[in-house]
Formats: structure tokens, sequence, C-alpha cells
């Protein structure tokens, strides 16, 4: 107790007082209390567990030979909110008891497992839930500790991220990929992972796949939809790729989705076109783009581009060609629903993810590994599920003004 019953009014005062100059003693001396409490309590509990393992208490004799208590070992365990305890765990003679309360070989109870897991998928590194575990745990959680109760996770993870997809119906996928520093061996290199959004004919928005690949890599992307495929996905449903312009991408996509279009991204197009530009130039080409983009239908947009090449075709030939090139991409969304042009005209969904995927993994700096990329990321991807739950895909239909346009000036 942390003043005793038979202390007097001055000792009492005392107490007190000290206790005024330093309050945070007084949290102290209760946790302290409490371990010694649930030290004793414990201990006390191993002991009827093991009278019941014995069938009978101590020095109760049956009268038949049988097994005994054997004395006592030393165990530190862990229990949450409490600290380290130091227990005596009972043996018997013959060694077969072990006890359910306290298991002989986890040294901290498994809630604190969870709280470890869930540190370490909001971001924090193996090495900072190490630094701070004694603070909050009572004892230190050592980084290879940290890995190892993670890979319990990778199980359902993995799980989820190959899963079997012929219950979805897709009609809309946006592809790109997101670099990561990542320890590979003894270096550290920058490892692309590739991601695939699936939008279902519901319009429900889902992760379709998270994996490590170049994205660069044309043969690269045709494993991934392979891989879609091979899991269930049907690939007559999908009816748009909205995608940026990487490598060999948009081919790869036509063969293996024959029955779909493609949207290129237009901020990717107006980026690269813009980069074609001298500067005292770019706002004006940005009002042009947004007439050709936002225009209220494709015959308006071809006739604002064609005024547009017009105009720009001997100041800026560069320019002109590059948009030329991918204009029908680019005007690919005036084919679908009206209320989804705002979705599908740009990667803008998959980048909030990747972007997603960069902040809550930026505490880390270089991810361990291909294993904990795929934890991490599949962690972020559910939650993120999660909300899109409430948002499906052409909810609203707000008319923006190009904002994105804009910054590229």
């Amino acid at each position: 107790m942390l003043i005793k019953a038979e202390s007097n009014v001055p000792e009492t005062r005392e107490i007190f007082k000290s206790l005024l100059e330093k309050p945070e003693k007084i949290f102290e001396m209760m946790r302290f209390d409490f371990k010694e409490i649930a030290e004793r309590t414990l201990c006390e509990l191993l002991k009827v567990e093991l009278s019941h393992h014995l069938g009978r208490e101590a020095y109760e004799r049956t009268g038949l030979k049988s097994n005994h208590r054997n004395g006592y070992y030393g165990k530190k365990y862990t229990p949450k909110n409490i600290g380290e305890l130091n227990l005596k765990i009972p043996r018997d003679r013959n060694g077969t008891f072990s006890s359910e309360l306290v298991s002989k070989y986890n040294s901290y109870e498994k809630a604190i497992e969870k709280d470890v897991s869930l540190m370490f998928l909001s971001g924090m590194s193996t090495r900072s839930i190490e630094l701070i575990s004694p603070q909050i745990f009572g004892r230190k959680i050592s980084h290879g500790e940290v890995s190892q109760i993670n890979n319990e996770l990778l199980t359902g993870l993995e799980t989820w991220r190959t899963r079997d997809l012929s219950a979805l119906k897709i009609k809309y996928m946006y592809i790109d990929g997101v670099n990561f520093h990542m320890r590979q061996g003894h270096s550290i290199d920058v490892i692309p992972m590739l991601v695939v959004i699936g939008v279902t004919t519901n319009n429900q928005k889902t992760f379709l796949t998270i994996q490590k690949g170049d994205k660069e890599s044309a043969t690269t992307w045709r494993e991934v939809f392979k891989d879609l495929k091979s899991r269930g996905l049907d690939s007559k449903t999908v009816e748009l790729g909205i995608m940026d312009g990487l490598s060999g991408l948009m081919t790869v996509f036509k063969e293996e989705f024959s029955n779909a279009k493609i949207q290129r991204c237009q901020v990717h197009v107006a980026r690269n076109v813009l980069c074609k530009v001298p500067k005292k130039l770019k706002e004006e080409v940005i009002d042009h783009l947004r007439d050709i983009f936002y225009a209220g239908n494709k015959t308006k947009a071809l006739d604002n581009f064609e005024k547009f090449s017009i105009k720009y075709q001997a100041q800026l030939p560069s320019a002109v060609q590059c948009l030329s090139k991918v204009i029908d991409e680019c005007l690919t969304f005036y084919s679908f629903p009206q209320e989804h042009w705002i979705s599908i005209r740009t990667t803008n969904l998959i980048e909030r993810a990747n972007k997603e995927f960069k902040r809550r993994t930026k505490s880390m700096e270089i991810l361990a590994g291909e294993n904990s990329a795929h934890r991490l990321l599949c962690f972020i991807a559910l939650k993120m599920e999660l909300k899109w739950k409430s948002s499906p895909l052409g909810r609203r239909y707000v008319l923006p003004n190009l904002p994105n346009f804009t910054q590229l000036a």
C-alpha cells in the first residue's frame, strides 16, 4: 500500500508533502504496487494450476504412486499495461506440467504482440519500436522480435493480396507503379511496387494487386495482367484502362484486354506538352489544354484541338506533335457515362493511393524487404478500401477547374 494504515498523522503529512513536490511519484508508486500485486496473484494462480494438473493440493496424500511437485524456476513475463514481472513457475517431477496461464515459450502477453503489429503497420520502423518499447511495455522488444511478430501477419495479408478475383466484375482498371527505397540483401535499392486498382460494375473501388516489379518493363506488366486473370479476373468485363505513359504498357494492356479502351492521364500528358513550351507561353497553352480536355463533348474537344494545332504548329511544333500522338487516348472518357468523367480522365485515384503509401511509410525511410513492403502496403490498402465503400465512383459529378494543370505552369 502507498500509505500504511499504522502511519501516524505527521508521517502522513510528510508523505503528502513530498508527493506535492513531485506529483508524478504517486503514479510510480502505484505502478510498483500493481506489479507486486500482479506477481503475487499470478504466482498463486500458477500453484492452483499445478494442483489441478496433479489432482491434489500440496502435501495432500492419495495413497497412490503419482506425480509430485518439484520446486520452481524463474521466468520474466510482461503482461500488457503492467510491466515486466518476475515469476516463480512451479514444476512437477515428471515434467508433464505446462502452464496455460503463462506459456513456456512466450515472454509477454499476446495483447502486446497486437500492439507491436499496429505500431509497425502504422509506419514505425522496427528500430523505433525497439527504442520506445521499454517505456510503453515495460520491457525491451528487440527489432528482431518485432520482425518475428509481424511475420504472423504476412499469412493473412498475403492471402488477401493474392485472393481469388472471380467474384468481381471489373470494368475500369487504374494502373501505375510507385518507387520505394528497399533493402535487398546488403544493399539499399530503389524498387518499384506495381499497383492496380479496379472499379466494379457497381462502381466500388478495390485493389487488385500490389507486387514488386519493373514498372518500365512491358514484360513485367504482361505478367501482372496474366496473374490477375489466373486469379479469376474476367478480362471480357474490363472496358477501360486508365494509365500514364509508362513504356510498353498500353500495347500490353490492349493485347491482354482486347475488349477494353485506354484513357491516358490528362495531367501526365499536359505535363509532357508543357515541357516543350517556353515559360512565357505556359499559361496561354494551359488555357488551350483546358478547352480541349474539358469541352462538353468529344466533337467540341477535337475542334479545340484543331485550333490549338493550327495556332502553334509553327511556333511550338514539338508541343503540338506531343499532344497529337495521344489525343485519341486522352479523349476516350467521352465514351463513358458523364458522371464518371471526372474520375476516369486522370490517374488521380491511384496517384492518391500511392501518395498515401508514401506518407504512411515516410517515417521508415527504408523498407526491410519485399515481404515487409507487402505487409505495410496491403494494410494501408485495406484501410483505404474501407473508406471507399462509402464513396463509390461517380457518386458526385463536379466539374473542376483543372487545378493540376495550373500547378504545372
